[in-house]
């Protein structure tokens, strides 16, 4: 899905699994992207966020535009867009999204080892600038560097089960502005070998475990017992959640402070 060069096919693949986590993510990285602007660091230009496993600029479109997860899906689903070329589709993309962007919109920064995805997150105008760095093979090159400098939000809806602490480590290493996390993972994963890596960064990690966040629908039964077991290992309780067919995130927020210090809990 993330190899096409628009994201027609992401959205018709994940319709009938009615994959909805950024929908669920939208008010609280618009909350999160405005405390953390709201912070003086001393920096002339504001934070920027950055999207880490941005694909096609989902989160992005949502954070800083007029649009709904459900507006995507009727727009990139639609019969008519079916058989549009690419160039004619992110042409409309682009006068699409700079119609419904907000007035306090932030910059946005993009990470994927998706090229095409990335590519067209940028060229359409929601994604600032684009980087496809593998960073659980290798530093971050020159570019991501440099734009490293600039972030002060990360935001993650997507690939908590495969990118680990090394990610989030380089991430980290070449802040220079305080950065903050606000990321949902699955309940199928351990989240705590980031979350000890964000530790030594300084960061405070908090969440909520009594609320969670349906990503997507299963594809089969196999995938539906695998995480339920993969659920019960970890000491939680799929009644309710996993069960009944869906896998579910926890929402994670990270801050500089001292461990003991309250953050809000997700709402």
């Amino acid at each position: 899905m993330y190899g096409r060069p628009d994201p027609r096919a992401y959205f018709r693949r994940l319709a009938p699994l009615e994959y909805e986590i950024p929908h669920h993510a939208q008010p609280l990285f618009r909350r999160a992207a405005a405390e953390r602007s709201a912070l003086d660091d001393g920096r002339p230009r504001p934070p920027a966020v950055l999207d880490l496993c941005c694909s096609y600029g989902i989160n992005a479109a949502l954070l800083n535009h007029d649009v709904t997860l459900a507006e995507m899906y009727d727009r990139y689903t639609s019969p008519a867009r079916r058989s549009m070329p690419t160039a004619e589709l992110a042409a409309r993309d682009k006068e699409f999204y700079a119609e419904r962007r907000l007035p306090d919109a932030v910059p946005v920064l993009g990470l994927d080892v998706a090229a095409p995805a990335v590519r067209y997150a940028v060229e359409v105008g929601l994604l600032e600038a684009g980087f496809t760095d593998d960073l659980e093979q290798g530093p971050p090159g020159p570019a991501l560097t440099r734009a490293l400098a600039e972030v002060g939000l990360i935001t993650l809806t997507g690939g908590g089960s495969y990118i680990t602490a090394r990610t989030f480590t380089a991430l980290l290493d070449g802040a220079e502005r305080p950065v903050w996390l606000s990321a949902f993972v699955l309940r199928t994963v351990s989240f705590q070998p980031v979350v000890r890596a964000l530790a030594a960064h300084g960061l405070h990690t908090t969440v909520d475990t009594s609320r969670t966040y349906p990503q997507r629908r299963f594809t089969d039964e196999r995938e539906r017992q695998y995480a339920i077991t993969a659920v019960r290992a970890l000491g939680l309780d799929p009644a309710g959640r996993e069960e009944t067919g869906r896998f579910h995130t926890l929402h994670y927020e990270s801050r500089p402070g001292a461990e003991g210090t309250p953050l809000p809990r997700s709402s």
